[in-house]
C-alpha cells in the first residue's frame, strides 16, 4: 500500500493595492522616459498598443454587463472599486462633470492666451452652457471677442459633449455667500397631463435640493426633488438610477455642479441629470417652469 504525502496548500497571494499599481505605473514611466529615443519609441508604441487592447475589452464588458438587467447590479458594484473606478477612469469610459471637463480642455489654449498677457477661467456651466472669466490683458482688450468665440470656444465645446456654447462671464466675482433668488412661483409637469404647483422660488436655496410630492388633477402622483444650482432650478423624479432609492440627503456641490447619491456615492451632473459614475445612467427629468 502506498500512500502519497499532502502538499501543503499555499495562501493566494494579495492583491497589489491601487497605491502599489499606481506606482508601478509611475516607476515604469520613469524608466521608459530616461531610454534612449529609438528604444522609448518602441516602448511608447508597446503602451498605446496595450492601452488600445485594454480600452476595447473594457468597453465590451462595461457594453454587455450595461444591457443586460441581470448583471447591471454588479457592474455598479465594479464601478465602486477604486482600482476598476481608475482603470476605467483612464481609458476614458467614466468622463469627468462638465465643469472639471472644461477646465481641462482650457489647459490646452493656456498658453495662447498666456502669450497675449491674458489668462482664463471657467467659473461656471449652466444650461449646458460654459461661462469663463478673461483677465490679464485680454480683459476689455479687442482680443477678447475673438479668443471667447474661437479658440477658447472651439477648445472646449469640442472637448465637452455636455456643452453646447461658451460666453463671457460679465458678472463680479462674489464677494460673499449670499444669493439672491427672484420671488415667484414654480411649477413641475408630473406627466404630460398637465402641471403642478411645486410651491416658490424663495423656498429652495442656492446649493440646496427640497423634496416635493405632486398630485395632478387626474389624481397622478409623483415625488420630484428640485435643486438650485447658481440660481438655476433643475427637476428629477427622486429615484437614484443605480437601486431606485430616493435623493431626499443627496449632496449638492454648487461648485461643481453635481449631486451626489447618498446611498452609493453615485455622482450626477445636477444640470441634466447625466451619470459622471456610470457610463449610461442618468435622472428622469421633469419638465419646470417658472413663473409669477
Amino acid at each position: 500500500m502506498t500512500t502519497q504525502q499532502e502538499r501543503p496548500t499555499q495562501a493566494p497571494a494579495a492583491s497589489p493595492t491601487m497605491e502599489e499599481l499606481a506606482k508601478a505605473v509611475d516607476d515604469a514611466a520613469t524608466a521608459v522616459a530616461a531610454l534612449p529615443a529609438e528604444s522609448r519609441t518602441v516602448a511608447e508604441g508597446l503602451r498605446e498598443a496595450l492601452d488600445a487592447l485594454n480600452k476595447a475589452a473594457l468597453t465590451a464588458i462595461v457594453r454587455r454587463l450595461r444591457d443586460d438587467n441581470s448583471t447591471r447590479e454588479a457592474l455598479f458594484e465594479l464601478v465602486d472599486d477604486p482600482v476598476v473606478h481608475l482603470a476605467m477612469m483612464v481609458h476614458g469610459l467614466l468622463r469627468p462633470d462638465p465643469l472639471t471637463a472644461a477646465r481641462q480642455a482650457l489647459t490646452a489654449v493656456e498658453p495662447m492666451i498666456a502669450a497675449h498677457g491674458g489668462s482664463a477661467e471657467v467659473v461656471r456651466v449652466d444650461d449646458r452652457i460654459a461661462y469663463i472669466r478673461l483677465g490679464g490683458s485680454c480683459n476689455g482688450c479687442s482680443m477678447t471677442d475673438q479668443t471667447l468665440r474661437t479658440t477658447v470656444s472651439e477648445a472646449i465645446v469640442s472637448a465637452v459633449p455636455a456643452i453646447d456654447a461658451v460666453e463671457l462671464d460679465t458678472a463680479p466675482a462674489p464677494t460673499s455667500s449670499a444669493a439672491f433668488i427672484p420671488l415667484g412661483e414654480i411649477s413641475v409637469r408630473t406627466a404630460e397631463s398637465g402641471w403642478v404647483d411645486a410651491g416658490a422660488v424663495a423656498e429652495i436655496p442656492r446649493g440646496e435640493l427640497v423634496v416635493r410630492s405632486l398630485t395632478d388633477e387626474h389624481g397622478e402622483s409623483a415625488e420630484v426633488i428640485i435643486v438650485n444650482i447658481g440660481g438655476t432650478l433643475h427637476s428629477y423624479l427622486n429615484v437614484c438610477a443605480h437601486q431606485g432609492l430616493p435623493l431626499d440627503e443627496a449632496l449638492i456641490d454648487e461648485t461643481e455642479g453635481t449631486l451626489t447619491c447618498p446611498w452609493h456615492a453615485l455622482c450626477y451632473d445636477a444640470t441634466d441629470g447625466e451619470c459622471m459614475s456610470l457610463p449610461g445612467a442618468a435622472l428622469e427629468q421633469r419638465p419646470l417652469r417658472q413663473g409669477g
